[in-house]
């Protein structure tokens, strides 16, 4: 079921506004943003910037550092860094297939599917369609595709194996052009999809090339909420080319756009509902998640009570936790780990499905 946008908006406004932006609102104006040294260069002539470069060479007080040898330096580094992610020096070799990274499924309180697709291989595409008619089979109404532990990679039909999962058929889902030769590869959803319902894509800093392509795609053809924070806009064919001192010069040869859709290189996918984590705290609970399961670190466990099986063998688990933390000297336990990205998706999967609810609910009777 393809949820309408407005009915998405109307939900996403029953949840706090903290909860939605992942901070509180500030009425307080801001200040205008500091010119920074990109916008000033942009801003010069041809004529300007030839003026600049006179003047630097006759008057900054370490003539050395305005070398022949450093001009060219300074000319490759701004280069660089003006067309990141796009380009990088690297020690090695970074193609071939991507780090393993496996695959986990789960549902979460008997009412949402959730799958960690890890690394984008065949493998793991066969592990998804299990996963996704196991949720069919139990009428699950929505899923969440956790793309935060998936492996940068450029293998682009696999990507769209994985978005055909979810996309009507026949739809144009993206295209891979290669510019220098006037290339395009245009990827189409084959076959009709194997769930249909809410759909939320979870995604990080971290988050990288085709796993940014499927948060993308995702949204822009079956309404996905994207939950996490802005993606490192590396959704491209990358190729290595070898440098005299043994490095590599790593270049985006292969763009990925969407039809009518923000480009995804090299902006990133900007989420829909932004939560901020730590990057070591997001590694520390998907290490543990893979380790302990899912729903250990979205719900919250009940503090554990007296009951008749405590009563029968003389003990209290109140009196027994109390004394606990006496014997602590009154430190307060480690705060559990929680995976807050998730626990977001879940608040608006509760919120989605309610408000439907209500809205069949207020529907006149058929006569």
């Amino acid at each position: 079921m393809k949820f309408p946008v407005a009915s998405a908006l109307a939900a996403l406004s029953l949840l706090p506004c903290a909860l939605l932006h992942g901070q509180t609102a500030d009425a307080t104006p801001k200040s205008k943003a500091p010119l920074t040294t990109r916008t000033a260069v942009d801003a010069l002539s041809d004529a300007e910037l030839d003026q600049v470069i006179r003047l630097l060479k006759d008057n900054f007080i370490k003539p050395d550092a305005l070398s022949e040898a450093e001009q060219r330096r300074a000319t490759v580094q701004g280069l660089i860094d003006r067309i990141a992610p796009g380009a990088t020096i690297i020690e090695g070799a970074v193609n071939g297939e991507a780090a393993a990274s496996p695959f986990r499924s789960e549902i979460l309180d008997n009412r949402i599917g959730y799958v960690r697709l890890g690394g984008i291989t065949p493998a793991n595409v066969g592990e998804l369609d299990a996963s996704l008619q196991k949720f069919t089979d139990a009428k699950l109404p929505a899923v969440v595709v956790d793309l935060r532990a998936t492996p940068a990679g450029s293998d682009f039909e696999q990507t769209a194996e994985i978005c055909r999962r979810f996309c009507p058929k026949g739809k144009v889902l993206f295209s891979v052009k290669k510019p220098n030769i006037k290339q395009e590869q245009i990827l189409t959803s084959k076959d009709d999809p194997k769930f249909i319902g809410i759909l939320v894509a979870l995604v990080d800093r971290n988050t990288a090339g085709n796993a940014e392509v499927i948060a993308a795609v995702l949204r822009t053809h079956v309404n996905a909420l994207v939950i996490g924070q802005q993606t490192r806009g590396e959704a491209a064919e990358f190729s290595e080319f070898p440098l005299s001192n043994g490095r590599l010069l790593r270049v985006a040869v292969a763009e990925v756009s969407l039809p009518a859709s923000a480009p995804v290189f090299p902006g990133g996918v900007k989420p829909d509902l932004a939560v901020d984590v730590p990057a070591d705290t997001t590694e520390k609970i998907l290490k543990q998640e893979l380790e302990k399961g899912v729903s250990e670190f979205v719900f919250e466990t009940e503090r554990p009570r007296l009951n008749e099986a405590a009563l029968v063998a003389g003990t209290n688990p109140d009196l027994d936790a109390a004394q606990a933390a006496q014997k602590n000297r009154g430190e307060k336990p480690p705060a559990q780990l929680r995976d807050v990205v998730l626990q977001r998706a879940v608040d608006f999967v509760t919120t989605i499905t309610l408000y439907e609810r209500k809205s069949e609910e207020r529907k006149p009777a058929k006569k």
